[in-house]
């Protein structure tokens, strides 16, 4: 491998816009075509070249053969001297498919971001996605996983990589995400139409049934009466919108929810409120919790190992059981009533978060690809050297 040529492979390309952008502006300014493999028709920067596969997000999707078939074709004329792949099926589609090329010197990097199989999965989670990903970790040259569960799982499993590495998730843009003086976060929440008094809750995820917005409606209707001006601020679009608005008129907490839709000013909102709440069932290491510990926030969460890994139990936040709608409510209550445990809470979250910012992040990510992009730069200069 002789040229200096990168391709990143997801199921979707959204992935890409939503994570690794400046991961694709750094490559680009080192010199490398930048080349990416997705679903999907969205335009992205830093990118030199798109391809639009149907990758399919189930193992059993019918489109995932003719995906195997087009990425094969593109890797094997593309002279790639790193594929870095991401999410399920992105990952194992581009890895089979990136078989002959590692053979001829490429590199293949695949980022878990939260293993399918984890502590509490349901078993046929197990049956499924354990034996997909021992086996493909054979033709890894780098698995990187982003939570320390999911580190401790491929090692101690014996996973076959070529090196197994702990990276801290894809980063939060603590430019962008930051706390928020008492006098801005007053002139915000005017523009937004909130007073100082409201006490703000936000969550900002897609409504799927993962993201477990239900419990977060069923806390609040519990909380209505207790606190005066409580306002659940959800950002964000899915199948599952109209239901959650439907559940919150029945419960009658309909006048106490704002269903804000998809935002692009999360770093104006997030600030402004009080706390950061989350109900999901399932996380690798959820970019929404670290942006809102950016922002000093305390955070209420449900246990899965991505929170856990995030929100240290009574010091940043607080942990509850998935489905214990009862104890979230209190602790709620608890940060509203204690105003001086909210400010000291958020403020060791926002202590915590550093090792998570993008900076810290993209050295992690730096320090495994350079030595290979060390690789194809004396490569290159030994090809034109035998031209000459």
């Amino acid at each position: 491998m002789t040229h200096k040529r990168i391709l990143f492979c997801a199921t979707v390309d959204y992935h890409f816009k939503a994570f690794h952008l400046p991961m694709m502006e750094w490559f680009r300014r080192q010199g490398w075509e930048v080349h990416v493999a997705a679903r999907g028709g969205m335009e992205l920067p830093h990118v030199d070249r798109k391809f639009d596969i149907p990758i399919e997000r189930s193992p059993l999707g019918k489109g995932n053969v003719k995906a195997y078939r087009m990425l094969k074709s593109i890797i094997d004329k593309g002279d790639y001297s790193i594929i870095h792949c991401h999410t399920p099926m992105g990952g194992a589609v581009a890895r089979l498919a990136a078989r002959g090329a590692r053979r001829r010197g490429a590199k293949v990097f695949y980022t878990a971001h939260g293993f399918h199989f984890y502590k509490g999965a349901p078993p046929v989670n197990w049956l499924l996605y354990y034996p997909i990903e021992k086996l493909l970790a054979s033709v890894t040259d780098c698995l990187i996983t982003i939570n320390g569960e999911d580190y401790r799982r491929a090692t101690a499993s014996g996973f076959r990589a070529g090196q197994i590495r702990h990276v801290h998730g894809v980063g939060v843009h603590t430019g962008r995400f930051k706390p928020m003086s008492p006098d801005e976060k007053r002139v915000m929440r005017l523009q937004f139409n909130y007073s100082p008094q409201h006490f703000l809750l936000i969550c900002a995820a897609e409504f799927n049934a993962n993201k477990n917005h239900e419990l977060l409606i069923r806390a609040l209707a519990k909380l209505k009466d207790k606190v005066t001006g409580v306002r659940l601020l959800l950002a964000g679009q899915g199948p599952l919108l109209n239901d959650c608005r439907a559940l919150a008129a029945s419960l009658g907490v309909a006048a106490q929810i704002d269903f804000l839709g998809y935002r692009e000013d999360l770093g104006q909102l997030m600030p402004m409120c009080d706390v950061a709440v989350s109900a999901s069932l399932r996380e690798g290491l959820p970019v929404n919790i670290m942006e809102a510990m950016a922002c000093g926030l305390p955070v209420v969460a449900t246990r899965n190992r991505g929170h856990e890994e995030l929100v240290e139990e009574g010091r940043s936040g607080f942990i509850v059981e998935p489905g214990d709608e009862e104890m979230f409510a209190s602790r709620l209550l608890l940060l509203h009533r204690f105003r001086e445990t909210r400010i000291r809470m958020g403020a060791r979250g926002l202590e915590r978060v550093s090792a998570y910012s993008l900076d810290q992040v993209q050295e992690e990510l730096k320090a495994l690809y350079r030595p290979l992009m060390e690789e194809t730069m004396e490569g290159t200069e030994r090809l034109q050297w035998n031209a000459l």
